[in-house]
């Protein structure tokens, strides 16, 4: 189980100071969707050059063109591109040939899929890398968490990895433990806090007894 913080509303300085805090105990560093906007996949490229022993993940929501999207993200120094599932088959698939031949990863982010049972079998057998379950930030603030649709798309998907993000916080992390993603994406969880270091440190200490106990 890998721990991946993301980073949304913050530049390009800003964001190395927070992975420079706490890059001891994480995985992988999210470029997340604003930042992309604001600066480009130089962010990318910039994380990555601050930070090379870190995966960074370019947050591009990718619904069109996925071939083309991806070699530029991965041109930048991305590990892992992200693609809605909300897309054509066909931008997927481009998506993940363009990614094996750069060794990339592509994510599938299933924020606002309808049938989520249903449309994760079928990104499954599209060979992708991970697929994650993401309550958006408009519906955090309605109260909705991603756990409940973690627990679905686990009991669907056979070959892919599976992720989950939306509001994670410290108290909030055990249960997302115990559903046993592989991947645990984290924001302001980490990033608001104001000892980012010391919260991060738990959430790996965490996650490392969670997968050590699911080993068992």
């Amino acid at each position: 189980m890998k721990l991946q913080l993301a980073l949304d509303l913050v530049d390009i300085p800003g964001a190395i100071e927070i992975v420079g805090e706490v890059q001891s105990y994480i995985d992988v560093v999210e470029i997340g969707t604003p930042i992309v906007i604001n600066e480009g996949l130089h962010a990318v490229k910039a994380l990555k050059e601050a930070f090379p022993k870190l995966d960074v993940l370019a947050d591009l929501k990718v619904m069109d063109a996925g071939g083309y999207e991806v070699m530029k993200a991965t041109e930048a120094g991305a590990s892992i591109v992200t693609v809605l599932g909300a897309s054509n088959d066909s931008t997927i698939r481009g998506a993940v040939e363009e990614a094996k031949k750069h060794g990339t990863e592509i994510l599938i982010d299933m924020i606002n899929v309808p049938n989520l049972a249903e449309r994760a079998a079928q990104v499954d057998a599209l060979g992708v890398d991970y697929i994650c379950v993401h309550t958006g930030y408009d519906l955090q603030a309605e109260g909705q968490s991603p756990f409940e649709d973690l627990q679905t798309i686990k009991s669907v998907v056979k070959n892919a990895k599976t992720a989950v993000a939306g509001g994670i916080k410290l108290d909030t992390l055990p249960g997302v433990i115990a559903a046993q993603p592989d991947l645990v994406i984290v924001g302001g969880g980490i990033a608001s806090q104001d000892d980012k270091a010391g919260t991060a440190a738990e959430m790996r200490r965490l996650i490392q007894e969670g997968s050590a106990a699911a080993q068992v």
